[in-house]
């Protein structure tokens, strides 16, 4: 949002926010609305969160009360219901929740009322915002949208996210217990089980029955007590110690930017097993830092990385197996891969997204004048 307001010097922009503070630098012409409610919005933007009725009518009357031409959501899951006839863009990242709903919700309560809120919010909208061609072609084949009423906005990554020469680590791995001078694979994300974690653990065990592999750590970045979805971080810690993986495997918690561009400069692999991804993001930032990655090829990343990874089925151990120990031990193919990787990403900025984005409120604007 601040690379949109910062290129769009002819609209005006009014946020509406439960938060205290943003978490970016906006300028003085942003009007900033803020909402008192019971629960933050990325709080009940969870598995087991929920807002309650009271502060979903707080959102609702108070944007009702002002004269928008256009209402933006980055987000089905900030979604309420917007009353009186303003032209709404609704952002569906993917379609993981309707695909995977045991593997997302803990309960039928909580994937009855996703269920609702994602139908209203497909209704109320004037057209439907993604992250890539990929969760396109899911949100008409699973959700039953129009390929008319979709548009396509790609993500992209903070700049943070770079290549750094090594002398450039200043006790950034020492924080977590990680040997700077040590191969590690690294997985960045949440702990959802559609994140497909148990297998690469298993494949984990395997690999460092290798004599080759006998110094080898996993790394698990991510924050597990804010995760949006179900999380099976518990399992996975359990399962740690019950393979005796637990001086060989560690998590990390949730890791800054500025210290996150450091773990993937030194990791020699990043994995993304996924079940699916709507983009990738964490597979994006490790290009850009030109670090390889194994990822899922259930996602848009065959299209956005090319030759900058090697991709896997999400429910074939083999293929994980193969393609990690193929880029542990073939330099050649991990500097190839490390140049397309690099290549790749430097087609993707903020500045673009914002492009795109405005292009697609301009559309709806000028429908709802005409």
């Amino acid at each position: 949002m601040g690379s949109l307001v910062a290129l769009d010097t002819k609209n005006s922009f009014v946020f509406f926010t439960d938060s205290p503070e943003t978490t970016f630098e906006l300028p003085s012409t942003v009007e900033i609305i803020r909402v008192p409610t019971k629960t933050p919005t990325v709080e009940a933007a969870s598995a087991k969160g929920r807002r309650t009725l009271r502060d979903l009518w707080a959102m609702s009357r108070t944007v009702s009360r002002h004269e928008l031409d256009v209402f933006f959501f980055p987000s089905v899951y900030s979604y309420f219901p917007v009353l009186g006839r303003v032209p709404m863009l609704v952002t569906i990242h993917d379609t993981f929740p309707e695909l995977f709903p045991h593997l997302v919700f803990p309960d039928r309560k909580a994937r009855l009322l996703w269920k609702a809120k994602q139908s209203l919010a497909k209704l109320q909208a004037s057209l439907i915002v993604t992250v890539s061609d990929f969760s396109r072609r899911c949100l008409i084949k699973y959700l039953g949208i129009p390929g008319s009423r979709i548009r396509i906005v790609n993500e992209s990554f903070d700049p943070i996210f770079r290549p750094l020469a090594h002398d450039q680590e200043d006790g950034h791995l020492d924080r977590y217990g990680i040997d700077k001078n040590g191969p590690f694979l690294l997985y960045v994300g949440g702990f959802s089980p559609h994140k497909n974690l148990s297998m690469l653990l298993d494949v984990f065990r395997e690999i460092v029955l290798d004599f080759r592999f006998r110094d080898l750590r996993l790394v698990f970045a991510g924050d597990h007590d804010g995760d949006s979805f179900y999380s099976c971080y518990d399992e996975l810690r359990a399962a740690v110690i019950k393979e005796g993986l637990k001086e060989r495997v560690i998590f990390t918690g949730y890791v800054p930017d500025e210290t996150l561009v450091h773990l993937f400069n030194r990791a020699r692999v990043v994995v993304l097993p996924s079940f699916g991804e709507g983009f990738g993001l964490p597979a994006m930032e490790a290009a850009a830092c030109g670090t390889p990655v194994v990822a899922t090829n259930c996602s848009p990343l065959p299209e956005l990385l090319g030759e900058g990874a090697l991709y896997i089925s999400p429910s074939e151990r083999g293929e994980l197996l193969g393609q990690l120990v193929r880029v542990l031990t073939d330099e050649e193919l991990r500097r190839k891969m490390r140049r397309a990787a690099l290549q790749a990403a430097s087609s993707l900025t903020w500045q673009n997204s914002a492009r795109q984005l405005l292009a697609i409120i301009e559309e709806v604007g000028q429908r709802s004048s005409s």
